[in-house]
């Protein structure tokens, strides 16, 4: 089934979207989110939020799964443009065109027919309301004490069990 979200007149040029749309293309839904909220790019803010908007949509309207989604196919056309005029030698006029970009995103399903239970949603919401009343008491055996995630780090180092991260970071010449 396909799930599909749209986006208009945003205004940033298509082509500078394209670059995002082009990273994101045939991935798993929730990887490409997490990509998307680390990128640098002005266009991935809105790209994430229309991506987000696809898949509550896909689990609101359908009850699809989000983790059994991928992004089939992203689309970045031209929108509407914004003519403006700067003025030049000899009383000319230059025309500046503000461009605007349309985007579609299409989801689908990597398993067909795999569906949320409606029981497992009810029991989610039951328990969401039970810790509610609690007045969200974290529970202190599920969260270490400080001291033995610093002996953690001290151990692994910073990087985790990377060995000599540092050297392969900033090393001189790439290999």
């Amino acid at each position: 089934m396909k799930i599909t979200a749209q986006l208009n007149n945003l205004r940033i040029s298509p082509r500078k979207v394209r670059l995002v749309a082009g990273l994101i293309k045939g991935k798993d839904a929730m990887v490409a989110r997490q990509q998307l909220n680390f990128l640098t790019k002005r266009s991935s803010g809105p790209m994430a939020k229309l991506l987000e908007s696809a898949l509550q949509n896909a689990e609101h309207n359908f009850g699809l799964l989000k983790e059994n989604l991928f992004i089939k196919d992203v689309v970045v056309n031209e929108g509407m443009k914004l003519k403006r005029f700067m003025p030049r030698a000899m009383g000319k006029a230059g025309s500046i065109q503000k461009k605007t970009s349309r985007i579609t995103v299409v989801l689908e399903e990597k398993v067909p027919g795999l569906k949320a239970n409606k029981n497992d949603a009810a029991k989610h919401k039951h328990e969401a309301g039970e810790h509610a009343e609690e007045g969200h008491k974290h529970d202190k055996s599920k969260v270490k004490p400080e001291s033995e995630v610093k002996s953690d780090i001290n151990k692994k180092g910073v990087l985790g069990d990377v060995k000599n991260a540092g050297r392969r970071l900033f090393r001189r010449k790439s290999v």
